[in-house]
């Protein structure tokens, strides 16, 4: 074997490591891979409990409630479906009824979705892309000018 067909033998098995690297990759992510899924989404992939997952929508007008202490609870929705969420602990000052969120945590074994940490968008202008992409897709979410 010549030095030029040593090189370009070393080179085709270094590809071949990496494509099998990425691929390996790529199957134990799964659906992890999306960024968040909408109540929706959430409800027909059938997320186990325990599960950490990002949930987004907007938060349900009128489901916010404050029953003692830290805790809060409120109603995540795309529109077709809400989730029940709870969460204990300070929520970001521009979270409000009717704004789109984003919210880490998982789905307890009663369907209550337990969260760690609340997203808000932060200005009166942006939604996470994600979230305005799902939302627009259901026709609940024009651009500039909140939801409808």
């Amino acid at each position: 074997m010549t030095r030029r067909q040593r090189r370009l033998a070393f080179l085709l098995s270094g590809l071949g490591v990496l494509a099998l690297a990425v691929t390996l990759v790529f199957i134990a992510l799964g659906d992890r891979v999306l960024f968040f899924y909408s109540p929706s989404e959430a409800r027909e992939r059938a997320v186990p409990a325990g599960e950490t997952i990002n949930l987004g929508g907007l938060v349900a007008k009128g489901s916010l409630t404050k029953p003692g202490g830290a805790e809060v609870n409120f109603k995540v929705t795309d529109g077709q479906t809400d989730t029940t969420v709870t969460y204990s602990g300070d929520l970001p000052d521009l979270f409000r009824e009717g704004q789109g969120v984003v919210i880490t945590g998982a789905f307890r074994t009663d369907g209550v979705f337990a969260a760690v940490t609340v997203l808000a968008k932060h200005d009166e202008k942006y939604m996470p892309p994600e979230v305005a992409r799902s939302l627009k897709a259901r026709g609940l979410w024009r651009e500039g000018s909140g939801a409808k």
